[in-house]
């Protein structure tokens, strides 16, 4: 596996100046921010003239692969949420914002397979979160998954016209958010090769689920890893729970991200489920530790994760009573 660097934590820089420190630091891969405005790369650019060959060829330079596209926001608005919470992402009504994704998303698609990039990282959606519990209404949920499969059915034919794989992270306020949801999501997409996951411990982390779990159970679905962790803080648990309300600062939460290993993800365990699954892609450092800066985060993270990647799976033996 190789280590490498979602460059969104550094939004404020160049992107040549973050490919070099990555690079410095021994990151072997970048993943680059594909959402309009981000100031890294512009994807109406990259699937005209020769932007797409400069980009690929300015990060080769530096010893690195691009490992993936992520659009988190133009993604999140193909399901929703569709009021003032998305206005951010795209001001309009609901059919608008629906469109806007879909097209953004097919675009991102397009940006991937002109940058030879196999993989787009997103969110899917969810209109309406609070519709896991079945009361009021038993059948709403339901009728989400229906939109799921017609609305991101179609973006996924692009992407296979395109051959690129989309990746889902499961989080709260997705429609596929835990174990469970990801499983019914393959099943309503006929497990076609187009859609699969983004794995991102820290929010499996965050509602207490089995991360090793997850990797064991969803194997080959697995497309794309993030590097972050979540700290259960113990002490507060009984207090907010492991959903807490309010500041990411707040000192009372039950819950906080953290880079690895300051947080509560088994790392040991999640790289050898990885290897066990025969997972060999990158793991990608994504920075939202509200405890330390990024300086500390980008150079903890790889002193830490780097010594635990294993480096080529075990041979077996070869003596008379194991050959």
């Amino acid at each position: 596996m190789k280590l490498g660097l979602f460059t969104a934590t550094y939004l404020d820089m160049e992107l040549e100046k973050v490919c070099e420190m990555a690079a410095e630091y021994g990151y072997e891969a970048v993943e680059l921010p594909a959402f309009t405005g981000n100031g890294h790369i512009d994807i109406d650019e990259v699937v005209k003239g020769d932007y797409a060959k400069k980009i690929k060829g300015m990060i080769a330079e530096k010893g690195l692969i691009i490992s993936a596209l992520s659009n988190h926001t133009e993604s999140q608005i193909i399901l929703g949420p569709y009021g003032e919470d998305t206005d951010a992402i795209y001001k309009g009504t609901k059919e608008e914002k629906i469109k806007h994704g879909m097209e953004r998303m097919i675009k991102t698609a397009q940006a991937a397979n002109a940058l030879e990039v196999p993989v787009v990282c997103g969110f899917i959606g969810c209109e309406n979160f609070g519709r896991f519990f079945n009361f009021p209404s038993s059948t709403a949920w339901g009728k989400m998954e229906e939109e799921f499969v017609a609305r991101w059915g179609k973006v996924l034919d692009k992407f296979g016209e395109y051959g690129v794989k989309f990746a889902h992270e499961p989080h709260p306020n997705e429609l596929v958010y835990d174990i469970d949801t990801a499983v019914r999501a393959v099943e309503l997409m006929g497990n076609r090769k187009e859609f699969g996951y983004n794995f991102d411990p820290a929010n499996l982390t965050y509602l207490g689920l089995d991360v090793e779990m997850f990797i064991d159970v969803l194997k080959d679905k697995i497309y794309h890893v993030h590097a972050k962790d979540g700290e259960v803080v113990s002490h507060n648990l009984g207090r907010s729970g492991r959903i807490p309300q309010g500041d990411w600062q707040r000192l009372g939460r039950g819950f906080r991200f953290r880079i690895p290993g300051w947080g509560s993800v088994p790392w040991k365990k999640v790289i050898t489920e990885l290897s066990m699954i025969g997972y060999d892609y990158v793991m990608s450092y994504e920075h939202e530790d509200v405890t330390m800066s990024r300086a500390d985060g980008i150079e903890k993270t790889i002193a830490y994760l780097k010594p635990l990647m294993i480096k080529a799976p075990y041979e077996g033996r070869n003596d008379v009573l194991f050959s």
